[in-house]
C-alpha cells in the first residue's frame, strides 16, 4: 500500500470542522487529511458523524466552524464546477429518477471537463469505467430497471469515469455482494495506488483493513483514533467504540480480519 509522506499538501484536508444541527452538535473540531497515493477508511458506530463528515467535505452541508480545502484550496472558493473537477462523490443514494441509460448515467461523470481539452477522453473514460465497475454488458439498460446492487456499481463506475485526483465514497459496498465489494475495493486500492487520495466510509472493519492505509475512527462526532488499521484495529479499541467485544486475527496475507463475539452476553457488550 501507498504510503503518506506528510510534507505535500494534502489533497483533502478537514481542519478543525464542527456541525451543527440547530443546538445539536453532530461533529465536533474533526481534523482529517488525506494524501495523493493515500486511502483513508472513516468508520465508526450508527450516529458517529461519519455520513456528516462526508456531507462537510463536499458542501452538502455547512460546516459551522472550520474550513474544508481541496488540492490546497478553500472549498468555499471554488464553484461547483472547479469542486467536481477535484473530487468525485458516491453517496448512499443510487438511485437514479428518470430514463436514462447506464452508459448515459456513466457519462454524466465526464460533465465537470466539458469544453475542455480533458473531453478527448470521455469516451475512452466512460468505457473503462464501464469494465472496471462490470457494467459493460448493462451500458445500454435503464438504470430503473436495475437492482439496487446494479445501480451502486452504476454509480460506482461514474465517479471513476470523472478522474478526479480526489474520490469520497459513503458506504460505497453496503448494496453489493461479495465479489463486487471485492471489485470495487480493487478498483478503488488500484486508482490510489497511482496516486489518488480517497476517503472512503465502510461499516466492515476488515474492509477498511484490506483497503485502506489509515483508519479514523468516528465516535459521537468526534475522532478518538487515526492511524494504520494495525495501530487502530485493536480489540479495546473496537470494544470501547462499539461496545461488542471482538477477536483481532491476521490473515493469510497479513491483513486485519475483525471476528465479532457472537456468544457475548448483553452485560459484556455494555461493559465500559
Amino acid at each position: 500500500m501507498s504510503t503518506s509522506t506528510g510534507l505535500a499538501t494534502p489533497a483533502l484536508q478537514l481542519d478543525r470542522v464542527t456541525v451543527r444541527r440547530g443546538s445539536r452538535v453532530v461533529l465536533h473540531d474533526v481534523s482529517l487529511a488525506v494524501h495523493a497515493g493515500e486511502c483513508v477508511a472513516l468508520v465508526g458506530p450508527n450516529g458517529a458523524g461519519k455520513s456528516t463528515a462526508v456531507a462537510a467535505a463536499v458542501g452538502d452541508l455547512a460546516a459551522s466552524e472550520g474550513s474544508v480545502h481541496l488540492s490546497g484550496r478553500d472549498r468555499t472558493s471554488l464553484s461547483a464546477r472547479e469542486q467536481a473537477r477535484l473530487r468525485a462523490v458516491m453517496t448512499q443514494q443510487t438511485t437514479v429518477a428518470f430514463g436514462f441509460t447506464v452508459r448515459e448515467v456513466v457519462a454524466m461523470g465526464r460533465e465537470p471537463w466539458r469544453s475542455l481539452p480533458e473531453s478527448e477522453r470521455d469516451d475512452d473514460a466512460v468505457l473503462d469505467a464501464l469494465r472496471e465497475a462490470d457494467i459493460e454488458y448493462l451500458a445500454d439498460r435503464p438504470c430503473q430497471s436495475l437492482s439496487g446492487g446494479e445501480q451502486a456499481r452504476v454509480a460506482l463506475a461514474r465517479t471513476l469515469a470523472q478522474e478526479t485526483p480526489i474520490v469520497i465514497w459513503d458506504e460505497p459496498t453496503s448494496a453489493l455482494d461479495l465479489r463486487h465489494q471485492m471489485d470495487a475495493l480493487r478498483c478503488l486500492r488500484a486508482r490510489v495506488d497511482h496516486g489518488t487520495a480517497a476517503l472512503i466510509v465502510v461499516h466492515d472493519l476488515t474492509l477498511a483493513a484490506l483497503v485502506a492505509d489509515r483508519i479514523a475512527v468516528l465516535r459521537d462526532g468526534n475522532v478518538v483514533a487515526d492511524g494504520p488499521p494495525a495501530q487502530v484495529l485493536t480489540p479495546a479499541l473496537i470494544h470501547e467504540v462499539y461496545r461488542v467485544p471482538v477477536s483481532v486475527m491476521t490473515g493469510h496475507d497479513q491483513r486485519l480480519i475483525v471476528v465479532p463475539h457472537m456468544d457475548a452476553t448483553t452485560d459484556e457488550r455494555n461493559q465500559p
